[in-house]
């Protein structure tokens, strides 16, 4: 079976096409930047980093699919949904259970829990995935993203007498309020330093040079430049 250009063996394709249906149907058109075309990129950039790296690519795959399927920052910041959906969806399909734990287990840990708290993958496949998310969310979109996701919030664009915030524990990060522009500062520019793999590391510097770029040229056009 070939989907997207790549070919599967039918039992795992079938899974992998329903997953994607079931994911499409979920997530297409959302408007904060954690859309099917986030997943997508996420899907994508994930069988591109594995390329270097010795993994299963069917939990990849799934993983990458279905990370955002339960993000705990559109359930009142619940970190047990989005694990337990998956759970209930790969279940449903049939998947062997010790696949399902691996997947589950990955979509647990891939979210960005602030500057004070580490949240490191204990898998390979893991890393993968969340490299390949924490790509997505740096560069050129990585700031559209941003921006999409706090309008989505009714947050403000950038306030000079509001400055970032290093939160030391997950729950600070939860519930912190602050600008678009300071989540750069609180998330978006520590990213680079966080990733797993070669791959990502190298297109992380690429990302991150563009985000301080585009810094500069917002901080002059907000000074009148």
């Amino acid at each position: 079976m070939q989907i997207d250009g790549r070919e599967y063996e039918d039992v795992k394709g079938i899974v992998i096409n329903n997953t994607i249906e079931y994911v499409k149907a979920k997530l297409e058109g959302e408007g904060s930047g954690h859309d099917w075309w986030h997943v997508y990129r996420v899907w994508k950039n994930s069988i591109l980093i594995s390329e270097n790296e010795k993994v299963d690519m069917y939990i990849v795959e799934l993983a990458a699919l279905l990370h955002d399927i339960g993000d705990w920052k559109f359930y009142n910041g619940d970190e047990t949904v989005g694990p337990r959906l998956a759970r209930e969806w790969l279940n449903k399909n049939g998947v062997d259970e010790s696949i399902v734990q691996q997947v589950s287990n990955i979509i647990g840990k891939m979210s960005y829990k602030g500057k004070g708290v580490k949240s490191e993958m204990d898998t390979i496949e893991g890393m993968v995935v969340q490299d390949a998310d924490r790509l997505d969310a740096i560069g050129a979109i990585g700031i559209a993203r941003a921006f999409a996701y706090g309008g989505s919030k009714g947050r403000e664009m950038y306030n000079p007498n509001r400055k970032p915030e290093y939160h030391e524990t997950f729950e600070q990060y939860k519930s912190s309020t602050g600008t678009t522009i300071n989540h750069f500062y609180e998330k978006l520019l520590l990213l680079k330093d966080l990733m797993n793999t070669n791959t990502a590391k190298k297109i992380a510097a690429e990302r991150h040079e563009f985000m301080e770029n585009f810094l500069e040229q917002f901080y002059g056009e907000w000074s009148g430049r």
